[in-house]
């Protein structure tokens, strides 16, 4: 079973969450102009979904590569301990048995590990060798942006799963009784209840209602989607990626929920908010690469990508008329998706970075200068 997690399916569900979306014309006047346009300063949640066809994809099965070669450098990659890795790949090949039409990826799970617990790291602890959690981890209480707590009551283990999963669901993998403690059990235990219900988690409502079962809040399904998207565009392509480019997509991940703010610079920057220029400054200032402050002004000083060429993780989206003005930009995480600040009245969020009637202008890669 162990090998056949190198030709396991990588399915990323499309799912656009939405947080009032509306026409990307984020930034309206250049941050740092002396007018700034009135407009609500909340941003509003909402679990609408739209969806797209998700594509279907895995990893090359004739690479010649090994399962714990592709752990190995996934894993490291990704920032992801390889024991978990192990548990969330093992759980999907189990999955592919069990539930071929299910077409559960190693990927949502890794990324509900990640948003719950950063794969059991959260609070100090970690996986050891058997799985089990170093430490116990009871419910992590978890806050959004507006100080309410978002976590799910009774919550426990390195996936956080609520007593309703764990006691309809709860397996193991060891011929033991399941712990919920213990990475494998949790991970085996979190597939079947994504895939419960019949649900092809290849159908971006599917997969929509089958991470929900574990957390419903937008900025849990958004955070998930988001580093699903990125966990599967590496995983996919079995080549290192650009550690600034991760590093800042990371950042931009970790802001999903974050209201805009017209020329905000973020909370590090005394700033409630983004707005979609001072979201992208910030996540590649983080991993050490300077940008110019406006959408517009980015799009005239970074390396542009042909139009022919296949967008990498971190290249910026732009929007607008180069010749008069670049309105909105967002940082690609792969899968067709991006993160951005989109306008008033959102959250900075996860969505498809086309759409019918879109003026996209090009994408830039800060990485190449």
């Amino acid at each position: 079973m162990i090998a056949g997690v190198a030709a396991a399916v990588v399915a990323v569900a499309v799912v656009v969450v939405a947080l009032r979306f509306a026409p990307q014309d984020a930034e309206g006047t250049a941050a740092g102009s002396t007018t700034e346009p009135s407009a609500p300063s909340s941003s509003t949640m909402s679990t609408t979904a739209t969806t797209t066809a998700p594509p279907t994809s895995s990893i090359p099965a004739d690479s010649g590569l090994v399962f714990e070669e592709w752990v190995d450098d996934v894993a490291d990659w990704l920032d992801v301990p390889r024991r978990a890795m192990y548990a969330y790949a093992t759980a999907t090949v189990t999955l592919a048995e069990e539930r071929p039409d299910c077409h559960l990826s190693w990927v949502t799970l890794a990324g509900v590990g990640r948003t719950t617990t950063d794969h059991g790291r959260v609070e100090g602890g970690h996986v050891t060798d058997t799985g089990a959690m170093s430490e116990p981890l009871d419910t992590v209480e978890v806050r959004d942006f507006a100080d309410e707590v978002i976590s799910e009551p009774g919550a426990a283990g390195p996936l956080q799963l609520p007593p309703s999963v764990w006691d309809r669901f709860k397996a193991s993998p060891r011929d033991e009784e399941p712990d919920i403690q213990n990475i494998d059990d949790a991970a085996l235990t979190a597939g079947r209840a994504l895939c419960d219900g019949g649900r092809d988690l290849s159908d971006g409502d599917d997969w929509l209602a089958g991470v929900a079962v574990v957390q419903d809040h937008p900025l849990f399904l958004h955070r998930v989607l988001a580093t699903a998207n990125v966990y599967g565009t590496v995983g996919q392509s079995r080549t290192e990626p650009n550690a600034a480019a991760l590093k800042a997509v990371t950042f931009a991940i970790d802001k999903i929920g974050l209201p805009y703010v017209w020329g905000g610079n973020g909370t590090e920057k005394g700033d409630a908010g983004f707005d979609c220029s001072g979201l992208t400054t910030a996540a590649y200032a983080e991993a050490g690469v300077s940008l110019m402050r406006t959408a517009h002004t980015q799009y005239h000083s970074v390396p542009l990508v042909d139009r022919d060429d296949e967008l990498q993780l971190g290249d910026l989206i732009f929007f607008g008329d180069p010749d008069t003005k670049i309105h909105h930009v967002g940082i690609y995480i792969g899968n067709g998706q991006m993160i951005d600040a989109p306008t008033f009245g959102q959250a900075v969020q996860v969505h498809n970075y086309r759409k019918p009637g879109d003026n996209y202008a090009g994408a830039g890669r800060p990485t190449a200068a």
